[in-house]
């Protein structure tokens, strides 16, 4: 029989959900209530024989045509024997059987942890109780139960203090109790249930919506596979394999066997989420019954002008709750697109908050796509789907993949400044005392680490030791402080402040082999303590768990092995290379062997000669390039040189990336080179840019809109104390710290800022790399397939060797002048 699976968790969260959205009730540090397993270890390691720990519970209520099956985990199980009895056989039907016990007698015990003073937690919370509850009857009514307990365990993070709720029930009117909270899921379960009939019929009539490109259908196969084996797959996919539709599609073909419940698409760039949402729209167009939404931040999605999430600023935080449910029923039986339009749309009718309802709708949405934090990110990550810590039937699609290792480090590192502590001691004077006191303390702590801190400096979990504990005292002191003062004139800065040292505190309790730990004084004369994450994959790799399988893919995923390390990869898992669908001939490389961007050769003369080849290149053929620098100062100063002795003579304008261009900006930016060209003549549009920036990477410049990329440089990060980290650590490990830390994450940016060019198997183009140490072996090694072939250029050849380029495709120098005329 069809099986419709919720959690306990999810059961409960969502049927007796109601009232306001309030954020001024609890802080980030709560998310311990739900993320505290030291507690929960701690706690049952304790406990006797009679204890059970982590008792996985279900069960099956028949709705004639499908099951609903109410599954999870309960923290405890105290079983304590009045009598002799026998083992009992759990039950296989609804109703409970006549003959129940009172030989047995059983505790349902959940565990929660909190950062909040024990004293101050007067009843449990309803929801966390009738969670208990749901666990107490599972086991009450499959064991005959005449009577259960529920005992609701509040445990303080810090101080380890206990304080204990105590409740007892009749199984019968438990069991009606629960029974009628299934009931009430019903509705949702039955939509749920002929859905999915639906969906899998339309799946299994699904075709692959294109011819298939050469490599194209051994990608997809190589997809499928791996879903079904359960495990990760690396791809390595160059501009124009198609992707996105070649890992959409077998995980949707895959989701129709049963392979996968829910399928999420992750990236790092809304422009790729935009190309998954198109990817979804055609092939519901080729008659694709799957519904689908994309997540969009809260600050982007807000009706408000300020993100107050409180019934007191908010008109649609007020009475949320009451209100959402309908409105999910409502888009849920109306359309499957659930896009930030539609959401908008329905929020603003029913008068919900938008961001709460498109995080509800992905409960029923088959394909969820978002940012990547929206699984990886301790603090944001979807508690509706992950919170369980348990493998669940997903498929996670993770796109751009390369872009992962730097925000892995990122989410998963934390940094807490000196002079931060006493600028929040100036604010708090004249309002907290023993906040003051507390963050007086910290600072000596500081003050200790820098006197031995020249530069920057190693440190270990025991010289911190002294700064945590008076850390974490802080923290208690201001959870406090914010609990008592909701009006507080400070709230909102010592909130913020008090998120990032819960985030501190939270990653210094999971601290292993793959952190380095820190002091740094800096430039500013700032002192810092990071902890940093050298190597994200274990924590990736736990994330990706969550799920049954993984397809990381990127057209820029070389060396793989290099990325399969930092990304999480097993012994078992798949790595493969797709073949490009370009023909060679129709890009033209060429790299310069008389210039470079080291530092010791930057001089006006070599500015100068950049400018030069920028020059002689685009004279080869009018129309729209790029040219990518190392830097802005190095921009700025090639750019200097280009307007001075070249621009007019070439007749092009130039467009130049600002170091802070808002969304707008950016888009009459792109614009430009996606517009027709001017009426009448040839035009040449050089837009300047910095390598590794906004316009390097996950923009779509089809056919003319980009016909050249040119390139200064290797890419290689600045030399900072956090790369030389980086480069010890990896040669500690065995590897080549150099390319670790510099050469592998350079050339990744090379890789991604050629690729604007060529997106589309009709486009033509050139990418000049001007740099002579892309001639050295060790990076000819790192170039991928496609670049076997490059011409080697110097500043007296690059014209005519331009221009033979573009003669060869058929455009010659006289066909350019009949256009310009």
């Amino acid at each position: 029989m069809t099986e419709v699976h919720v959690s306990v968790r999810n059961l409960v969260e969502f049927i007796l959900r109601s009232g306001d959205i309030d954020n001024r009730k609890g802080r980030a540090r709560d998310n311990a209530m739900q993320e505290g397993g030291r507690i929960h270890r701690m706690i049952q390691r304790r406990m006797g024989s009679s204890y059970h720990a982590e008792v996985a519970l279900r069960y099956t209520a028949d709705m004639e045509e499908y099951s609903i099956v109410v599954e999870g985990r309960a923290d405890g199980i105290i079983i304590e024997e009045t009598g002799e009895v026998s083992a009992v056989p759990e039950l296989s039907t609804v109703e409970i059987k006549p003959a129940y016990t009172d030989l047995v007698t059983a505790t349902v015990d959940e565990i929660k942890g909190t950062y909040r003073e024990i004293h101050k937690i007067r009843e449990a919370v309803p929801v966390h109780l009738a969670q208990a509850k749901c666990y107490a009857a599972i086991y009450g009514i499959q064991n005959r139960l005449r009577r259960i307990r529920v005992r609701m365990t509040y445990c303080n993070m810090e101080t380890e203090e206990l304080k204990y709720f105590h409740f007892e029930y009749d199984v019968r009117e438990l069991q009606n109790w629960f029974l009628d909270l299934i009931q009430e899921y019903k509705k949702w379960a039955d939509f749920q249930f002929q859905w999915e009939k639906t969906r899998t019929a339309s799946i299994k009539e699904l075709k692959f919506p294109f011819p298939y490109r050469e490599g194209q259908k051994d990608l997809v196969t190589y997809v499928y596979r791996t879903i079904y084996h359960k495990r990760k797959l690396f791809v390595e996919a160059p501009t124009g394999v198609g992707k996105t539709i070649s890992t959409l599609f077998p995980a949707v073909k895959a989701m129709g066997e049963g392979m996968g419940d829910k399928i999420f698409y992750l990236t790092a760039k809304t422009i790729t989420r935009t190309v998954a949402e198109n990817t979804i729209v055609l092939m519901r167009e080729k008659g694709l019954k799957l519904k689908s939404v994309v997540l969009t931040a809260r600050d982007k999605i807000c009706f408000m002008e300020e993100s107050q999430c409180n019934p007191d600023f908010c008109p649609y935080a007020k009475g949320h709750f009451d209100r959402v449910n309908e409105a999910l029923y409502d888009m849920l039986t109306h359309t499957d697109n659930y896009s930030r339009g539609e959401i908008e749309s329905y929020a603003r009718k029913h008068q919900v908050c938008p961001f709460e309802f498109c995080l509800d709708m992905s409960l029923f949405a088959d394909v969820v796509i978002g940012d990547y934090n929206y699984l990886f990110d301790p603090h944001v990550y979807l508690k509706r789907f992950f919170a369980e810590g348990v493998q669940e039937n997903y498929i996670f699609l993770i796109d751009e993949a390369h872009n992962l290792v730097e925000r892995g480090r990122e989410m998963y590192s934390a940094a807490l400044i000196k002079e931060d502590f006493l600028a929040m001691k100036r604010l708090c004077k004249e309002y907290s005392t023993r906040i003051c006191h507390q963050l007086d303390r910290c600072n000596k702590e500081l003050l200790a680490l820098k006197r031995n801190c020249a530069g920057y400096r190693y440190e270990d979990e025991s010289s911190i030791a002294a700064f945590v504990r008076a850390l974490n005292s802080l923290s208690s002191a201001i959870d406090d402080y914010l609990d008592d003062h909701e009006e507080s004139p400070v709230k909102a800065e010592l909130t913020e402040f008090y998120f990032r040292v819960s985030h501190f505190l939270m990653i210094h309790e999971d601290l292993d082999e793959h952190y380095e730990i820190y002091t740094k004084l800096d430039e500013e004369g700032n002192f810092r303590i990071r902890l940093f994450c050298v190597n994200p994959g274990k924590k990736l790799a736990e994330c990706m768990q969550r799920g049954r399988s993984s397809i990381l893919f990127s057209a820029t995923l070389l060396p793989i092995q290099y990325y399969k390390k930092l990304l999480g990869a097993e012994e078992k898992d798949y790595e493969v290379y797709a073949r490009s669908i370009f023909e060679p001939e129709k890009r033209g490389l060429f790299i310069a062997s008389d210039v470079t961007s080291r530092y010791k050769r930057r001089s006006e003369e070599e500015y100068y000669k950049i400018a030069s080849y920028i020059h002689r290149i685009i004279t080869g053929k009018r129309g729209n390039y790029m040219a990518f620098f190392p830097s802005y100062a190095f921009m700025n100063q090639v750019l200097d040189q280009y307007e001075q002795h070249f621009a007019t003579e070439d007749g092009a304008e130039c467009l130049k990336q600002e170091e802070y261009m808002n969304e707008e900006s950016r888009e009459g930016f792109l614009t430009r080179f996606e517009g027709e060209k001017e009426s009448g003549h040839a035009h040449t549009l050089i837009g300047f840019c910095v390598l590794g920036g906004i316009f390097s990477e996950g923009i779509d410049l089809k056919n003319d809109s980009l016909i050249g990329a040119v390139i200064v440089g290797t890419g290689l990060p600045l030399v900072c104390s956090e790369r030389e980290i980086l480069k010890n650590y990896f040669e500690k490990q065995g590897d080549d710290g150099f390319d670790y830390a510099y050469r592998y994450p350079g050339m990744n940016k090379v890789l991604q800022a050629a690729g604007r060019v060529i997106r589309t198997a009709e486009d033509i183009g050139i990418v000049a790399l001007l740099d002579d140490r892309f001639l050295t072996e060790t990076y000819l090694r790192m170039f991928p397939r496609e670049w076997k072939t490059f011409e080697r250029v110097s500043l007296q050849q690059i014209e005519k060797k331009i221009s033979d380029f573009w003669e060869e495709k058929g455009w010659s120098s006289t066909e350019m002048q009949e256009i310009e005329k």
